[in-house]
């Protein structure tokens, strides 16, 4: 391994360690949705809300980042035992498969909920 390589692979890990330290990480929104808004319409097709692609965005990324954290505190708890720990882990797996619906903000593929599917 090159000294190059070896600075590299230091620099992202340092990254990545300041990121789950911090609990965020950097996710990018898709560039098609820049600038663009999500609408809601009622059952009359009248326009119910709109709401801009960012502001959605950094809603269900944050949604994300509460449940990584309730992830870390359930698996670091002392005092549920294994079997609950996975009950609950069960449903963090489907809030996770439930916003994939929100998948086509994300640019990056890596960046994107999974559900048990996946």
């Amino acid at each position: 391994m090159d000294v190059n390589s070896v600075y590299e692979a230091a620099y992202e890990a340092a990254r990545q360690a300041i990121r789950d330290e911090l609990g965020g990480e950097d996710v990018a929104l898709s560039r098609r949705m820049i600038g663009g808004r999500v609408l809601f319409e009622d059952d009359q097709g009248r326009e119910a809300r709109a709401v801009g692609a960012e502001a959605l965005f950094k809603k269900v990324t944050s949604v994300r980042e509460k449940l990584r954290v309730l992830e870390q505190k359930l698996n670091n708890h002392d005092k549920l035992d294994a079997a609950e720990k996975a009950e609950l882990q069960g449903y963090i797996t489907r809030c996770y498969g439930s916003l994939t619906t929100f998948n086509f903000l994300f640019a990056e593929e890596d960046d994107k909920f999974r559900g048990t599917g996946s």
